[in-house]
């Protein structure tokens, strides 16, 4: 059992003035793994306020002396990369290999990766007789999700402290022990008291931490409606706000692709971390006239995507990451059912012999109407919506009709014709022809997915003020 009764409050372990504490799950097997003493908005005014005395100091340490400091910490991390992902693989599910690639591994990559990227930056310009520069915009409060959970705190911690803020961060107290290890490793590298402080907790502490007078940004990931509220709270003290918020990303495959690849590739993409991912590939859009063999095509990669144990060689889906997800997930496929999308594979059952834990049958639905609530609403979770189109025309107005824009994906023969086609799609970043995730792009969206960008240099920029000096 992994108790966890400290808060890290201005480079020191503290006991939280609050008696309230959450446990947290293991996705697979339901037992109880680990139990976090949560913070108090007071509590939070502390770490707010240890984080503003050592910002003075922080801001004025050099970029290099910064960034080694993050290469530190991404070492450290890379030193207990295996734990890691064991750790997140219970928290959240995802299967080993998996979790030891994406959950461990990228948030090595990110801490690493400042040393390159501050380089990216233009730190001081001349401007006619002005000289143009950038500082970094002071105490940042982060509030991070459950799904890919230290992924998230990395893209947010690890340019902040590159930029020369410091930081509070608070993650999701669903899936929080990962978050402790971080602070475990950033007290070992000696980073600065104040720099880093890490809160636990839930609404009440998200809330303290959006609407203090003493924060000066928020950067956010989460739902649309929690995004909402952040925005609300942090807009009465004018900070900054970044949201990286919910999806709906549209596969858009053409006459002319391949379709085998396209199919296969967009299921994947559909169900990666039991398709607990805001840029899932959820809506697979495909012309009506190769329907049938789409639904073939998907229905045997559904079928081919074996649910399990997380440890288990051969897994390709845990389980979701909580009783709540897993029942808000198996109403969405009901709603789809009842509404009259055709249920080509999965349903709202146990996968059998998995009726402990938290799992769900990787679904899939096709013939579904762009008004239809599966094809509008983020399901969060392993089910497929397949919408057929007439023209191309057709293809990108259904992939626009969304309140979401984060990402996206288009398939043709000729590259240049699926590039004009992503272009004219309204989402912050789209895949061509399967192209891989960059880890160093702009990573963000419009419209109510949110707005600010994360990841390599963009990601860096969200976390610096412009100042001119008129000389």
């Amino acid at each position: 059992m992994d108790v966890r009764d400290k808060l890290y409050i201005d480079g020191a372990w503290v006991a939280p003035t609050s008696s309230e504490t959450v446990e947290v799950t293991d996705s697979t097997t339901e037992e109880v793994i680990g139990i976090v003493h949560l913070a108090s908005p007071a509590d939070v005014d502390t770490a707010v306020k240890a984080a503003r005395a050592a910002f003075e100091e922080w801001s004025q340490v050099s970029v290099s002396e910064r960034t080694k400091f993050t290469s530190r910490i991404g070492e450290a991390l890379g030193a207990r990369m295996a734990d890691i992902a064991q750790l997140i693989a219970h928290e959240v599910g995802m299967p080993l290999s998996l979790s030891m690639m994406i959950q461990a591994g990228l948030p090595i990559s990110t801490f690493l990766s400042m040393a390159d990227v501050v380089e990216q930056i233009t730190w001081e310009q001349q401007v006619g007789n002005s000289l143009v520069v950038r500082e970094p915009v002071g105490v940042v409060g982060a509030i991070t999700p459950w799904n890919y959970p230290l992924h998230q705190i990395a893209a947010k911690v690890a340019p902040a402290l590159a930029a020369g803020c410091t930081v509070v961060l608070k993650p999701s107290e669903v899936a929080p022990l990962n978050a402790y290890v971080l602070a475990e490793v950033i007290h070992d590298v000696g980073l600065p008291p104040g720099v880093f402080n890490l809160v636990a907790g839930g609404a009440a502490v998200g809330e303290a931490i959006a609407s203090h007078p003493g924060v000066d940004m928020v950067s956010f990931t989460g739902s649309t409606r929690a995004g909402r509220r952040v925005s609300e709270l942090a807009s009465q003290t004018v900070k900054r706000v970044a949201l990286e918020l919910g999806g709906k990303s549209a596969n858009v495959i053409l006459e002319d692709a391949n379709l085998e690849k396209a199919v296969a590739t967009g299921v994947t993409m559909c169900y990666l971390n039991s398709g607990q991912t805001c840029s899932a590939l959820t809506r697979m859009l495909v012309p009506r006239s190769r329907l049938a063999d789409v639904e073939a095509i998907a229905t045997r990669e559904a079928e081919a995507a074996t649910p399990g144990d997380p440890f288990a060689d051969g897994t390709r889906l845990g389980p979701l990451v909580s009783a709540v997800q897993r029942d808000r997930v198996r109403s969405y496929i009901q709603k789809g059912i009842d509404e009259g999308a055709k249920l080509l594979t999965g349903g709202t059952d146990a996968p059998e012999g998995l009726e402990k834990g938290y799992f769900v049958r990787p679904t899939v639905f096709s013939e579904v109407r762009r008004d239809m609530t599966i094809a509008q609403e983020e399901i969060f979770g392993p089910v497929l919506s397949i919408l057929p189109y007439d023209t191309e025309e057709e293809a990108i107005a259904i992939a626009n009709d969304s309140s979401y824009g984060l990402a996206g994906a288009v398939w043709a023969e000729d590259p240049e014709r699926a590039k004009q086609v992503a272009r004219r799609i309204r989402t912050g970043q789209v895949d061509i022809n399967g192209g891989s995730f960059n880890p160093l792009a702009p990573f963000g969206g419009f419209k109510q997915s949110g707005h600010g960008r994360e990841l390599g240099r963009f990601g860096l920029e969200e976390f610096l003020e412009i100042k001119s000096l008129q000389l």
